[in-house]
């Protein structure tokens, strides 16, 4: 897929399915924001291992100070009663924006400087985040309506790399030694633009020799996320970190939208198979 060249931005836009079932929204309304609070919630505290603060669980909401700053991308399932139609959300994070708010969300986690070097100071940069799935709903299908929507946002802004954090389920890397020695050993990035752990949160990632790694049942033991990421011609950065709060071993992604595989490019393409019209919240 060639970087594209950025063409009139929509600050909202939904696409809705040929049936009429599905919709795909590029938001920042209030009130989807807090649909997509609520499914994160649901998914990251009541049914994985993230520790919510009191007023999350008071509340029933996963927050924080980048809400406010980002575009939402939100999966909605009109066949659903009202109140519960929202099954996946992407936070999108362009680097404009988030130059002017004190930085990414995953910094706190990886030294970017390298990669922001590397792009230069107009380079597209788009960070995901917070992805987040209904556990009835995670099917390609809906992977499909999340990537076509971050297809058209990438068009919009001209977009040239995405990248952001995905995780492994608990706090002990050895639990994952094959998997993060595989993508140690044949996922890293050149050297040029390689982001690494943060010195003091660094764990590292070639766990196991290079001779006791197993490609195939590497793969199979990666999260499919990750695996999907890796479909598409991802990096992953230098070293894991351990999230507490989030009770995860994170790792980083860093996607050039030019390796993206050819193969994915027309499943992804912006626009194709929904009708697109502007939103206003």
């Amino acid at each position: 897929m060639a970087v594209p060249a950025a063409r009139t931005p929509r600050t909202g836009w939904q696409c809705v399915s040929a049936d009429g079932r599905f919709e795909v929204r590029l938001t920042r309304a209030p009130e989807d924001i807090a649909a997509a609070q609520r499914l994160r919630y649901r998914v990251f505290y009541e049914e994985m291992a993230a520790e919510p603060s009191p007023e999350m669980a008071q509340l029933g909401l996963d927050f924080d100070q980048f809400d406010r700053l980002c575009d939402h991308l939100m999966v909605f399932d009109r066949n659903r009663p009202e109140g519960e139609q929202a099954v996946g959300t992407y936070r999108l994070l362009r680097r404009e924006v988030a130059a002017l708010h004190g930085g990414f969300y995953s910094s706190s986690e990886y030294d970017l400087q390298p990669m922001l070097d590397f792009v230069g100071p107009r380079g597209g940069l788009l960070e995901l985040g917070r992805s987040c799935v209904h556990r009835e709903y995670r099917t390609n299908a809906t992977i499909q309506l999340l990537w076509r929507g971050i297809s058209t946002y990438i068009a919009d802004h001209g977009i040239s790399f995405m990248f952001g954090c995905a995780s492994f389920p608990g706090t002990n890397p050895q639990d994952h030694a094959l998997a993060l020695s595989y993508l140690h050993a044949h996922h890293l990035p050149p050297p040029e633009w390689r982001v690494r752990a943060l010195p003091e949160r660094y764990v590292p990632m070639d766990l196991l020799p290079a001779d006791q790694i197993n490609p195939r049942a590497a793969l199979h033991a990666l999260p499919p996320l990750i695996k999907g990421y890796l479909r598409l011609g991802a990096y992953i950065g230098d070293g894991a970190v351990i999230d507490q709060q989030f009770g995860t071993t994170d790792v980083f992604i860093l996607l050039p939208v030019e390796r993206i595989a050819p193969k994915y490019q027309n499943r992804f393409s912006p626009d194709e198979g929904l009708v697109l019209t502007e939103y206003h919240a």
